[in-house]
């Protein structure tokens, strides 16, 4: 619902103006005086102002000044019953989006506070989409080509094109939240706003807050209206990470809401509509608090339509390779500096530690090791030492299934050693046989089975 502020020290006219475009659909809000006018354009979520030319104190012509000072993007649409060419000039310089003049047209007025309303959100739009395009949230900014992500990238690609909620979960620092943008961004919502919130890092009245909105008074410090994320994210889409944390009351009313895309404010009663695509997130085991009834079930299965499990990193050692080169390339800065490559000691250790914080420590351990050694080779001492320090432990019911026949995982082992041993090596495949003890003649001959290309 769009908000539109009205200034005009007659109160006639805020009556006339609120029942004429309140049954347009708009949330009107009025004040006869340009201080309360401008402590609502700092505090309030407003789409559209429309003020008065002439008011005492303040007038409309500095409050436009004052407004475009605070918000640039805002549209303010000018009024007078004292109109000349000379005052619409100087509105139009001083960037007002439009001028009428009292007593104006009823149609005329609607169609220009429309147009007004339309810029304003095309405008909105096309800074979130240089936003998104300059972060480049696509398949490109997960990376990984083993066989698991490969599978997430096939899910992604599905779930994208339908409107059906999607649960991801994963342990933290996976990437829970770069696959919710992947299917946004690759969804017909594409241009239509991503809006998330952390389900568990707020108290339970702020959350609720945040997620639906308040009215100006509803609780102490509600000093102005606040439009919630449901409210922002209508028509695109509203990601709810870590929602296995949100308390069983707000369980409650989310379900609501996802069963009739409807709520009201905190403190309001006005009905409000939103058509948006949700997306949820957690690193908790789920179904067993669904079990231990700690999570409503009902709302796990709203939530949960499809569902997308992001392995950890100690179980997709394939992707070390990758996701190393882009943390080089992401941290060193300056392109024309040196090549930074890694000692081969080093890889083992990557390869060797177990990554309780996933990509995300990954991610951390490299910058680190750009920052002492921006311009060389990185060796096992510019690594913490927990990671320099690992000890290589196979651990066979982490990575072989039950029942799996011992030729199939040996194979399995296999592949992964000569896809480690090439990363490496930096695919040098001669070095890359010394390493595994073999020759060069019999890796090309187990690449060649495997399928692996440099």
């Amino acid at each position: 619902m769009e908000t539109i502020l009205i200034v005009d020290d007659e109160k006639n006219y805020l009556v006339v103006l609120e029942a004429l475009l309140g049954p347009e659909g708009y949330e009107i809000v009025t004040t006869d005086n340009a201080s309360d006018a401008l402590r609502s354009v700092r505090e309030s979520d407003l789409d559209l102002v429309i003020t008065d030319m002439k008011m005492p104190g303040m007038s409309g012509m500095e409050l436009l000044e004052e407004c475009k000072k605070i918000r640039p993007e805002l549209p303010v649409i000018m009024m007078t019953a004292y109109g000349t060419i000379e005052m619409a000039v100087e509105a139009m310089k001083k960037h007002a989006y439009d001028y009428i003049t009292k007593p104006f047209n009823n149609d005329e007025l609607k169609l220009i506070i429309k147009k007004g309303l339309e810029n304003y959100r095309l405008t909105k739009e096309n800074r979130r989409l240089s936003e998104a395009l300059s972060d480049r949230y696509k398949y490109g900014n997960i990376i990984g080509k083993s066989k698991s992500m490969l599978r997430i990238y096939d899910l992604i690609g599905k779930v994208a094109q339908s409107r059906a909620s999607v649960f991801i979960t994963g342990p933290s620092g996976t990437g829970k939240e770069l696959i919710a943008k992947a299917i946004h961004y690759n969804s017909p919502r594409k241009d239509r706003p991503f809006i998330s919130i952390n389900c568990g890092a707020l108290t339970e009245t702020l959350l609720e807050s945040e997620l639906f909105g308040h009215e100006k008074g509803a609780f102490t410090g509600a000093v102005a209206m606040k439009k919630g994320r449901f409210e922002v994210a209508d028509g695109g889409t509203l990601f709810l990470d870590e929602v296995g944390d949100m308390p069983a009351p707000l369980q409650v009313k989310l379900l609501r809401v996802l069963q009739e895309m409807e709520f009201e404010r905190v403190g309001g009663t006005r009905i409000i509509k939103v058509d948006v695509r949700i997306l949820s997130a957690s690193n908790r085991n789920i179904k067993e608090d669904v079990a231990n009834n700690l999570f409503r079930e009902d709302l796990f299965y709203r939530l949960n339509v499809m569902d997308i499990k992001v392995p950890p990193l100690r179980e997709r050692v394939d992707d070390i390779p990758l996701l190393v080169k882009h943390f080089i390339e992401k941290y060193r800065g300056d392109k024309g500096k040196n090549k930074i490559e890694l000692r081969p000691e080093a890889w083992k250790a990557l390869y060797t530690y177990t990554w309780p914080g996933n990509v995300r420590e990954l991610e951390n351990v490299i910058e680190r090791a750009v920052v002492l050694n921006p311009g060389g080779i990185i060796v096992p001492e510019d690594l913490p030492g927990e990671v320099a320090g690992a000890e290589a432990e196979f651990d066979v019911e982490r990575f072989v299934p039950p029942n799996m026949p011992l030729p199939t995982a040996l194979e399995q082992i296999e592949e992964k050693l000569i896809k480690r041993a090439l990363a490496q090596s930096n695919n040098v495949q001669a070095h890359a046989a010394k390493m595994l003890g073999i020759t060069k003649s019999l890796i090309q001959h187990k690449m060649k089975k495997y399928k692996i290309m440099v």
